[in-house]
């Protein structure tokens, strides 16, 4: 059966907490994007596999590894560390994998990684977790188990792409939300479900990670 993974980049780091609860949820191995390393290590955490051009980790931190830990080197730099532990982990066929640490220094690295999610979206299920707020890409019907006055964040990539909601405070019927033009910033739910269904295309949602936690769910409803 195929696993699950936490890919740990080199911006911020989430509570520890939540590490452990995507570990309860079968997330069992960790691929550390370069200087993600340097996190695992502050965190005791063994990863299965370092990936990266290493210029971001330290010697001694790769050393403190190595003995039990691969590490690739890639020198290429047409694709950043995250993108090359994402084609890691489709490349082993992963089911699903969270990103960790990838948004929260640099707001271009940051955007970068919500374009890497959004690409590599048709090939595996991926999200962001990020202190409060977990992001995942959505097509199709969506049922989300939730409470009311969970914040629910909802935003569109083009304008053919439409959005239908049942549960929400601000209804959405047949909307499109292109980037840059309009959005569904800090909806709320009015019940335990919301359904948002989307028509030709794909959309982004932001939900709150603790709600997420407290149902014991993992992002896919």
């Amino acid at each position: 059966m195929p696993g699950k993974a936490i890919i740990i980049g080199n911006g911020k780091i989430p509570p520890r907490g939540y590490l452990e609860y995507l570990q309860t949820k079968g997330f069992n191995d960790i691929i550390c994007a370069d200087g993600g390393a340097e996190h695992a290590r502050k965190l005791n955490l063994i990863p299965s596999v370092i990936i990266g051009d290493l210029d971001s980790v330290k010697s001694e931190t790769l050393e403190y590894y190595k003995p039990s830990v691969r590490i690739i080197y890639y020198q290429r730099q047409n694709d950043t560390d995250i993108e090359k532990s994402i084609k890691y982990a489709v490349s082993r066929k992963y089911s699903e994998i969270v990103l960790c640490a990838v948004t929260g220094n640099r707001l271009d690295h940051s955007f970068c990684n919500i374009g890497v999610m959004l690409k590599f979206s048709d090939r595996i299920k991926i999200s962001i977790l990020h202190d409060d707020s977990i992001m995942y890409v959505i097509s199709g019907v969506n049922k989300i188990k939730t409470h009311k006055g969970e914040t629910i964040s909802v935003y569109g990539i083009d304008g053919k792409t439409k959005f239908t909601s049942k549960g929400l405070k601000y209804k959405l019927g047949k909307v499109s939300l292109p980037f840059g033009v309009k959005e569904s910033t800090s909806n709320k739910a009015e019940s335990g479900q919301v359904e948002i269904i989307v028509t030709g295309g794909k959309g982004i949602i932001v939900r709150e990670s603790k709600i997420v936690k407290k149902y014991g769910l993992l992002f896919y409803c």
